[in-house]
């Protein structure tokens, strides 16, 4: 059972355009919409972001949390692991 659904699976995929593919392949990406605190640590180190308004996405995959934030006045982008990142919505 198991065969013929990973079997039909992967016929269903090679018969998809390369966008369809790359939509398909997303869904292994999530995100959360919203405000939220972002923090860091590594050992005593500890750095902290607030995300207003945005949204955070991992990437279970990559093992990263990816995200915009808005430091003295300039918008940054700033990716974390997930393994030392805690998420708090404010």
């Amino acid at each position: 059972m198991k065969i013929s659904v990973l079997t039909a699976l992967l016929i269903l995929i090679s018969g998809c355009s390369e966008e369809q593919q790359n939509r398909i392949s997303r869904f292994g990406v999530s995100w959360l919409e919203g405000d939220y605190k972002v923090t860091f640590y590594e050992g005593s180190h500890k750095k902290e972001w607030k995300v207003l308004g945005s949204k955070v996405t991992s990437d279970a995959q990559k093992g990263y949390y990816y995200f915009w934030t808005t430091i003295d006045g300039k918008k940054k982008y700033v990716q974390v692991p997930i393994e030392r990142t805690v998420i708090e919505e404010i």
